[in-house]
């Protein structure tokens, strides 16, 4: 599966052989027609948001991706739509969503339809990241659990892609929101050498791309890292 999310992405044009006069012409068509695709292409994906059964509040975070968006859309070329697409588990919708995002405090649980379209979905390509907003552990480590049953949960280290794409963090996953005074951890399923899930745990960088001043706690700084982060994770999930 190719996603084709960069605004930036036209044909290499190969070296024109005709009269300089009608070089001139193509060259100033081709000038317009990009000037014009610049600003009027239309979006063409939207980040998904994970809608999940069990209880868990899969709704948090409601200012945190159309920030992330925003951000990414500035600052590694993609073109996404500025608001997020809700998707739930086993819906066929999921593969129209490049990254799909995961957060939550509380209880989830996945049906076998929707562990079998899950599995399918990143086996194919897709990418999901789930953001632990505090307490989100023990309830999704079994689920997705049933989802690649033949897999584990591997800490990723601080050299890997994921942390320099377009923005470098040298010692790994930044911390964004303080909960227990843990170190902050991004854990990965790795299937046939590919990442297809990324858990950031004792983060929460969805708390940290949510509008400035929502947790009086965190600084600017912060909420930079948080954005950065997610950005190279976009990055990564839709190159790798």
């Amino acid at each position: 599966m190719k996603w084709s999310v960069f605004s930036n992405q036209f044909p290499v044009l190969k070296p024109f052989k005709g009269s300089l006069r009608c070089a001139a012409q193509f060259l100033l068509f081709t000038f317009t027609f990009l000037l014009i695709t610049a600003f009027t292409f239309p979006p063409t994906y939207k980040i998904g948001k994970l809608k999940y059964a069990g209880g868990g509040d899969w709704y948090a975070n409601r200012t945190a991706l159309p920030n992330l968006v925003a951000f990414c859309n500035k600052n590694i070329a993609t073109n996404f739509a500025a608001e997020e697409g809700i998707v739930e588990v086993g819906s066929a919708e999921l593969y129209n969503y490049p990254f799909v995002y995961m957060t939550g405090h509380g209880n989830v649980t996945f049906n076998a339809q929707e562990v079998a379209n899950l599995r399918k979905y990143l086996i194919g390509g897709g990418f999901l990241h789930i953001d632990d907003n505090y307490g989100l552990d023990k309830f999704i480590r079994p689920q997705m659990k049933k989802v690649f049953p033949e897999l584990e949960f591997v800490e990723l280290p601080a050299n890997h892609k994921i942390y320099h794409q377009k923005f470098k963090f040298s010692n790994g996953l930044p911390k964004i929101h303080e909960h227990d005074n843990k170190r902050p951890q991004g854990f990965a399923l790795i299937y046939k050498g590919r990442v297809v899930c990324y858990y950031s745990y004792e983060c929460d960088l969805g708390n940290g791309w949510e509008d400035y001043g929502t947790y009086p706690s965190d600084t600017q700084e912060s909420r930079n890292n948080a954005l950065k982060m997610g950005a190279n994770l976009i990055q990564y999930a839709l190159t790798n």
